[in-house]
């Protein structure tokens, strides 16, 4: 996993509704209306929203990926691959 170096005060963790909101652009839907399970497709729009959303680069490993079944599992994970210090050196 790597992510390009940004400020640590511009990489707020992500909580549930960021989540749930990204996703929800996704189908053009509301938040409430998006599924707990997350799909390939819709696995690939979160992390090009979060990449946008923070201005960087997000390559989540295959474990990573592999952990990423839930809306929850989305948020723990982009919470660990976003922490302060988690860019690769």
């Amino acid at each position: 996993m790597t992510t390009d170096a940004l400020p640590a005060d511009s990489r707020a963790p992500l909580g549930r509704p960021e989540v749930l909101a990204m996703l929800a652009r996704y189908g053009d839907r509301a938040p409430e209306q998006v599924d707990e399970v997350v799909g390939s497709l819709e696995l690939t729009w979160l992390i090009a929203e979060a990449e946008q959303h923070y201005g960087l680069r997000i390559d989540l490993d295959d474990e990573q990926f592999a952990r990423i079944r839930t809306v929850d599992d989305a948020v723990a994970v982009l919470r660990e691959v976003l922490a302060p210090g988690a860019a690769a050196p």
